[in-house]
C-alpha cells in the first residue's frame, strides 16, 4: 500500500508540475504580446483622429506579429466604465493592455495594482507610479508650434483660431504651442481660443455639432485658419470650412493627431492646410513590440514614472504635408524644428 501511495503521490506531483509548466507557458506567451488589449476613449475606432491613430499602431502590430487583439470602447465615459473595460481585458488574460487617453489614469491605477503581473500602458498620462504601467506622453506643444508657424504664414487676415475639446492641461499644451508658433512667426497676428466643454464634461471630444457652431462664429469674425484639437469633434470644424468655401470664403483648417487629410472628403481636403501629427500609433506599436521581445517600454519619464516621451527629437510629433499646401513654408517649418531640437526655441506648455 505504501508503494502505491508513493506512486500515486509521484504521479500527482508530475501532473501538478506539468500543469504549472503549462500555466507558466501560457503566462509567458501572454507576456510576449500574444494577446493584446486596447481600450479606446470615447468615439473609439473610426473617430478619424486620436483613437484611429492608436488603431493604426495596433493594426501594424497585428500584421507584423500575428497577435490576437481585443478592442473595447467606453460609451458613457465614466471612471467605473473605464475600470470595467480594463478589468474585462485583464481577467481574460490580455497582456499588455493599452489605455488610450489620460482619462484612464485613475482606473488603470486600480486595475494595474490588482494585476501586478500584467503590463499596462496609458497614452497621454504620466501620473501612475507603478512598475507595470508605462506612461506614453507627447510633446504636443512642439508639434502645435509647427502648425502655428504654418497658420501664421497661410492666414490672409492675420486672425487664426484654436478649438479645444475640453479645457484641460493636456489640451492647453496644444493651445500654448500653437499660439507661440503663430506669434513667433507674425507678431501682429491674433489667436482666438474656444473650448467646446469644461471639465467635468468631457463630451467636447465627440460633439462635432458644437464644434461647428464655434468654428462658424470664428469665421464670421474674419478668422481664416482654425486648428481643432478635439478628437471626433474636429469634423465640425471641417464642415464649417466647407460651407464657408461654398459661400465664397476661404478658410483653412488644421487637423490633429493623425493625418486627417487622408480620411477627409474631397471638399474637406481643399481646405485642410495640414495636421499636427502625434505618434499615438507609434507608441502603441512600441508597447506591443517590446512585449513580443519580452520587455516593456520603460524609459525614465519622471520620478517613479517609466514609459516614453515622444517629442520632435524622437519624431513623436510633426506636421503633415499632404495636399502640398504648406510645401511653400517648409523652410520656415524646418527652421523651427531645428530651433526646438537645439533648445534655441523653448515652446511653452501653458497658455
Amino acid at each position: 500500500m505504501k508503494f502505491f501511495r508513493k506512486s500515486a503521490l509521484a504521479v500527482l506531483a508530475v501532473v501538478a508540475a506539468l500543469t504549472l509548466s503549462a500555466c507558466g507557458s501560457s503566462a509567458d506567451e501572454a507576456a510576449l504580446g500574444g494577446k493584446v488589449g486596447l481600450a479606446y476613449d470615447i468615439g473609439g475606432r473610426g473617430d478619424k483622429s486620436f483613437n484611429d491613430s492608436a488603431a493604426e499602431g495596433l493594426d501594424r502590430a497585428k500584421a507584423e506579429f500575428g497577435i490576437e487583439a481585443k478592442e473595447v470602447t467606453v460609451t458613457t465615459g465614466s471612471d467605473s466604465e473605464r475600470e470595467d473595460k480594463l478589468r474585462l481585458l485583464a481577467k481574460a488574460g490580455y497582456n499588455p493592455i493599452i489605455a488610450v487617453g489620460y482619462l484612464y489614469a485613475g482606473p488603470i491605477k486600480l486595475v494595474a495594482t490588482d494585476y501586478p503581473n500584467i503590463s499596462f500602458a496609458i497614452i497621454d498620462d504620466s501620473s501612475v507610479a507603478l512598475p507595470n504601467v508605462s506612461a506614453l506622453v507627447f510633446a504636443e506643444e512642439q508639434g502645435s508650434y509647427l502648425v502655428g508657424v504654418a497658420a501664421a504664414l497661410a492666414s490672409k487676415s492675420g486672425k487664426v483660431g484654436y478649438i479645444g475639446g475640453v479645457r484641460t492641461p493636456l489640451l492647453q499644451k496644444f493651445e500654448a504651442g500653437f499660439a507661440a508658433g503663430v506669434k513667433a512667426t507674425k507678431a501682429s497676428a491674433t489667436v482666438e481660443v474656444k473650448y467646446i466643454t469644461e471639465p467635468p464634461d468631457f463630451g467636447g471630444f465627440n460633439d462635432p455639432a458644437k464644434a461647428k457652431v464655434i468654428a462658424k462664429g470664428m469665421i464670421d469674425k474674419g478668422i481664416d485658419v482654425i486648428y481643432s484639437a478635439a478628437g471626433g469633434s474636429g469634423a465640425g470644424n471641417f464642415a464649417a470650412a466647407t460651407e464657408a468655401a461654398a459661400a465664397g470664403k476661404k478658410v483653412w483648417t488644421i487637423g490633429v493627431d493623425s493625418d486627417q487629410y487622408l480620411n477627409a472628403s474631397a471638399d474637406e481636403q481643399k481646405n485642410m492646410l495640414t495636421s499636427m501629427l502625434k505618434g499615438v500609433g507609434t507608441s502603441v506599436y512600441d508597447v506591443i513590440a517590446a512585449a513580443k521581445a519580452g520587455s516593456t517600454v520603460s524609459d525614465p519619464v519622471a520620478d517613479g514614472i517609466v514609459g516614453r516621451i515622444y517629442d520632435l527629437a524622437r519624431d513623436g510629433v510633426g506636421v503633415s504635408y499632404s495636399g502640398g499646401y504648406i510645401d511653400q513654408f517648409k523652410a520656415q517649418i524646418d527652421a523651427a524644428i531645428e530651433g526646438i531640437k537645439s533648445g534655441a526655441i523653448v515652446v511653452p506648455t501653458k497658455p
